[in-house]
């Protein structure tokens, strides 16, 4: 392909060489039009009489005898993998410069360790359903409750323990500390298009859960989704029979993730880290009813007009089509 600052495209190319092959114009007066230099109209009209295409030929050498040997660059990336060492770690090991290693890794796509799985080794590999409800996942976040006037991570640990104090209609512990409790964040997201619905509740149980999955459901519905798949942990709602017996009923094919491996369900905890730093300790929140009350406006933030890396940087929103309020 031709770089951006190129006279001619392809397509002009062989214009050119048409017009003085076949309609005989003067190799002068084709440069004259195109405001290129004779030298580049021959060089066009000699590829065209030899049946070559008008593309770019590549720059790469007819050989590289100084190119790093494969098998090098093969024990490069399997020690990457088992041992997750830096290039000048590596270079060491395989008598080469740390440069030519970051080279290596960089064209096996494993230059950062993030790429590469903790628990194999293995670069990490992304996937992405074809449709929008094709699968959604699901989880809870535990969110700890903030006290009237304020939690300790914006007023201070010692105001924030006066706070808990002096907050009123709260169960005590042995120390007469109040109890707040927790906000259990129950998030459906799907996974083609990364739209979230999000409910906050009082506790994590199979009743709540199944009643977050039908709302979630008719939500879904409304926007044109038929959900089809369901992925979750492990947790004790989403192993219940009441949660099979429901999904059954929705006609929803229920998943679960391997045990200890919440990479499977990434979509949805990388979600709850965006929400944490966007919503839940975002701001300083007077009271836990207040940061409730914030959530939708967030969560519509979020879906119809946040961009998303994944979605080619445009919101959530716009992966799906006909949407009512869709660019509200």
């Amino acid at each position: 392909m031709s770089h951006a600052n190129a006279a001619l495209t392809p397509r002009h190319r062989l214009k050119v060489a048409r017009l003085v092959v076949d309609d005989g114009w003067p190799i002068s007066d084709v440069a004259a039009r195109f405001q290129v230099s004779w030298p580049t109209v021959k060089r066009w009209v000699d590829r065209y009489l030899s049946g070559e295409p008008m593309s770019d030929r590549s720059s790469r050498p007819k050989s590289s005898p100084n190119r790093t040997p494969r098998v090098v660059a093969k024990r490069c990336v399997s020690l990457r993998m088992r041992l997750r060492e830096g290039p000048v770690q590596l270079a060491a090991r395989l008598g080469i410069a740390p440069s030519t290693v970051h080279r290596i890794l960089t064209t096996a796509r494993m230059n950062r360790l993030s790429y590469v799985d903790r628990a194999t080794g293995e670069p990490i590999r992304r996937y992405e359903h074809p449709h929008p409800g094709s699968l959604v996942h699901v989880d809870v976040k535990k969110l700890g409750n903030i006290p009237d006037g304020g939690g300790w991570r914006y007023v201070g640990r010692l105001q924030g323990g006066r706070n808990r104090a002096a907050t009123p209609d709260k169960p005590r512990n042995q120390y007469g500390g109040p109890k707040l409790g927790y906000a259990f964040v129950h998030t459906v997201i799907d996974d083609h298009s990364r739209v979230a619905y999000t409910e906050v509740h009082d506790d994590e149980t199979a009743i709540t859960a199944v009643a977050v999955l039908h709302r979630a459901v008719e939500w879904f519905a409304d926007l044109g989704v038929t959900i089809e798949r369901v992925l979750s942990d492990n947790g004790g709602a989403y192993r219940s029979h009441l949660w099979r017996d429901t999904c059954e009923a929705l006609s929803i094919t229920p998943k679960r993730t391997r045990p200890y491996r919440p990479q499977t369900n990434g979509k949805v905890e990388r979600f709850h880290r965006t929400m944490a730093d966007g919503w839940a300790y975002a701001r300083c929140y007077t009271s836990e009813q207040e940061r409730r009350d914030a959530l939708p406006g967030w969560l519509h933030q979020y879906n119809q007009h946040r961009p998303h890396t994944a979605c080619d940087n445009q919101p959530p929103f716009s992966r799906l089509i006909n949407v009512p309020e869709q660019y509200i």
